[in-house]
């Protein structure tokens, strides 16, 4: 039974199962040369995460109108709007474009004459039948550019052979037989034709082999590039780290020195420490941690690319199968000379960044500890001055009470005494000045007694 019904389909089954299929190999046959271009959006290197996104998610874009423009030299349609693969038969050559998550690459295929020596090859690759007009203009930069000859061979290559140093400038040669039956050349230097080469010598492999084995060798030279691009920021981020570093440094010695001041100030040997000094120790370690989180968000995106394509260049040669030419180094040896020690620099200075930013942390942590700890004695020494001065309060108040009670008995004496004089003239046998002094005592005593009763009546709502 087959599923004829669209509606009982995923909506992503489609487009998910075509994805295996959707970049195939070229189908390549020697004797024939390759051009390889990998395209990167703005200037390749300088970056930082936030414009490295920005230009990949625009890299569809751009280079499918670039991709149009070649393709409207020759009058063929160009690729759909939403296309990240392309392939078409030019005649005059074989394109196959592909858009990947930072660049595009552009690979040209063409055969050429089967006794035709290598520098001869090299001078009649495809990249001579495509238009100087396009490649002028074409958009974003260029981050590798390769060409590939590929030769049939029944005998294996001797690396002191005329024709194969004429093909190359540089001194050192990098070479391996590969699947059993093919062989890998190249010296990975630009040329001076601006051009890295590379010959790959078919030795009998199966159908369709040379294909995938030119792919793997030319995504070898893309990821080795790319997964180079986090190495100048590396570069870049060492003297800031180095000068971060020193000023940390500088800081733990303030506060241990800061320490050694709270511990003669508990034991009353020197004046107290500022609280403005920690204060300024806080403020100078939140700037440290702003510019390490600065120097983690411009760096940790590039960081993080570099070690994944360095991860795929290291894939790809294992799936090589590589054995040992006489006399030369193979191509995981020279990556590993060359290429490894670069993203060790990376990775190194990817863990050296995230541990300052630990220690920066923890610093922080400690000197916010430290600066609650002063405020708290802060707080403790103004309740014990407001301690101190309620006491005082307390003791005027207590004062003040002992002149209440003479005022309060100066008056009720004089009302006594005023009553005194009011019986006298009413003709009652009373002295007011017998009367008077005798008020005295009585009304003071009278007088306090209610004054502590009052005391004691408040008291208790006080100690709520």
């Amino acid at each position: 039974m087959s599923i004829t019904y669209p509606s009982l389909n995923h909506p992503l089954r489609v487009p998910l199962a075509a994805e295996a299929h959707s970049r195939p190999f070229l189908q390549l046959d020697a004797p024939e040369s390759v051009t390889h271009l990998a395209v990167y959006p703005g200037t390749a290197g300088t970056e930082n995460a936030a414009a490295v996104i920005t230009g990949a998610d625009a890299a569809p874009v751009w280079q499918q109108s670039t991709l149009r423009a070649l393709c409207g030299f020759f009058g063929v349609a160009g690729p759909a709007a939403d296309a990240k693969y392309f392939y078409h038969d030019f005649g005059r050559f074989r394109l196959k474009w592909e858009c990947h998550t930072e660049f595009a690459t552009y690979t040209f295929a063409q055969q050429h004459d089967l006794n035709a020596p290598l520098a001869e090859a090299f001078a009649r690759v495809p990249m001579t039948q495509v238009p100087q007009q396009w490649l002028r203009s074409l958009e974003g930069k260029i981050i590798v550019a390769a060409h590939v000859v590929l030769e049939k061979g029944g005998q294996p290559s001797d690396s002191a052979s005329p024709d194969l140093r004429a093909a190359f400038e540089g001194m050192s040669l990098a070479a391996s037989t590969v699947l059993q039956s093919a062989e890998v050349w190249s010296d990975f230097l630009i040329q001076s034709d601006g051009f890295s080469r590379f010959v790959v010598r078919d030795l009998g492999l199966h159908q369709q082999q040379l294909g995938r084995l030119v792919q793997r060798v030319l995504e070898i030279e893309t990821y080795r590039m790319m997964a180079l691009l986090g190495l100048p920021h590396a570069q870049a981020s060492v003297p800031i780290l180095n000068a971060i570093e020193g000023e940390l440094a500088l800081l733990t010695a303030t506060m241990v020195d800061s320490d050694d001041a709270h511990a003669e100030l508990a034991a009353g040997a020197m004046p107290a420490v500022e609280p403005d000094d920690e204060q300024a120790l806080l403020r100078s370690i939140t700037g440290l941690a702003a510019r390490i989180e600065k120097l983690s968000v411009d760096n940790s995106y590039r960081f993080s690319a570099s070690h994944a394509y360095f991860r795929l260049v290291q894939a790809r040669i294992e799936e090589l199968r590589e054995s040992r030419i006489d006399g030369v180094p193979t191509l995981g040896e020279f990556m590993e000379r060359r290429l490894a020690p670069a993203m060790s620099t990376c990775e190194a200075t990817a863990r050296r960044l995230e541990a300052l930013a630990e220690r920066i942390a923890h610093s922080n942590d400690l000197l916010r500890t430290r600066v609650g700890i002063v405020q708290e004695r802060q707080n403790r020494r103004i309740l014990q001055s407001m301690n101190a001065r309620a006491a005082q309060q307390l003791q005027l108040q207590q004062a003040v009470e002992g002149l209440s009670v003479a005022a309060i008995s100066y008056y009720m004496v004089a009302l006594c005494g005023y009553v005194a004089k009011a019986g006298e003239s009413a003709g009652l046998p009373i002295n007011p000045d017998i009367v008077t002094g005798v008020a005295v005592p009585v009304v003071v005593v009278l007088v306090a007694l209610a004054l502590r009763r009052l005391h004691r009546q408040i008291k208790p709502h006080g100690g709520r």
